[in-house]
């Protein structure tokens, strides 16, 4: 048997507190620019989430995924109004929200070496869900966010599915995770015990206010499946937290080459997906997808 986790497990995280509301910003223009130094700043700024840091004093625990929103990057600034008024301009409704802009590199790497020096703290909340990148020449902007829950989200089930759909339509399609090609894969079918172990994971994740792949009994997603009654023969997970509805969590993934990888992992061909909330964590709402292969 064999396990694929994406990224690699983070040690044990306790955050005591509820998530801040937070309406920052900077006066700058709306860029507009090519897109692909845009989605490469943005892949960069997922690649720094995965992995803990040291900011301002501080350790960081690694962050989930931000998923690319298309209205983020077209918040405009430039008129001196609060960020809050620019999004509710774009008709993007955030529970929380940052800016972050810079101007001097002229490409997404030397961009990012500069937004990191000066941003780790906002690049590492695991409060954010979502980003938008975009640049005019040497000016960058990028707006981190966390959307308002949706409205009809419906209940852990309802959700589960929506996100297999939206998986099935990603493995219908080749791709490349990072710099990794992948082909089309077949479509992977709903299993119920795997969908348990990823709603055990996801209230334990809300309820314990963490974001870990390690559960709070010290139990990795294989061993979480067997007790949910999975007899697997390769068994992995993906986690997320803060985003609002399944579109979003399986963008925010597909943009992280780690968590790209395991949905478009031929040899899985089941899963099981679902979220909880808690209102006075930091992200409020944390998401777990667990493939399988059975025996």
């Amino acid at each position: 048997m064999s396990t694929a986790v994406a990224p690699v497990p983070p040690p044990h995280r306790t955050v005591a507190g509820a998530a801040l509301l937070l309406w920052t910003g900077a006066a700058v223009a709306a860029p507009s620019a090519p897109a692909a130094e845009a989605d490469t700043l943005v892949e960069r700024v997922n690649d720094y989430r995965a992995q803990a840091r040291q900011c301002e004093g501080r350790e960081r625990e690694p962050a989930g995924p931000l998923a690319p929103d298309p209205r983020l990057a077209e918040v405009d600034l430039a008129g001196g109004g609060s960020i809050r008024e620019a999004l509710r301009a774009v008709g993007y409704n955030a529970a929380a929200a940052q800016t972050i802009a810079i101007a001097g590199p002229d490409d997404a790497a030397s961009a990012m070496d500069l937004v990191r020096q000066r941003y780790c703290a906002p690049l590492m909340d695991p409060q954010f869900a979502e980003i938008g990148a975009a640049h005019d020449g040497a000016r960058w902007q990028i707006v981190l966010a966390r959307p308002l829950l949706s409205e009809d989200l419906g209940d852990w089930q309802e959700a589960g599915r929506a996100v297999l759909e939206q998986v099935n339509a990603a493995r219908a399609q080749a791709r490349s995770c990072g710099g990794r090609h992948f082909d089309a894969a077949g479509p992977l079918t709903w299993d119920a015990a795997l969908a348990e172990a990823a709603l055990a994971h996801s209230r334990g994740m809300a309820e314990r206010n963490v974001f870990s792949h390690r559960g709070g009994d010290g139990s990795e997603v294989g061993a979480r499946a067997t007790r949910a009654g999975y007899a697997w023969r390769h068994v992995g997970e993906n986690i997320a937290a803060g985003q609002g509805a399944p579109e979003q969590v399986v963008a925010g993934w597909l943009s992280s080459p780690g968590h790209c990888a395991n949905i478009m992992d031929p040899q899985f061909t089941e899963m099981g997906a679902a979220y909880a909330t808690d209102p006075d964590s930091d992200a409020v709402s944390y998401w777990t997808q667990v493939f399988g292969a059975p025996r």
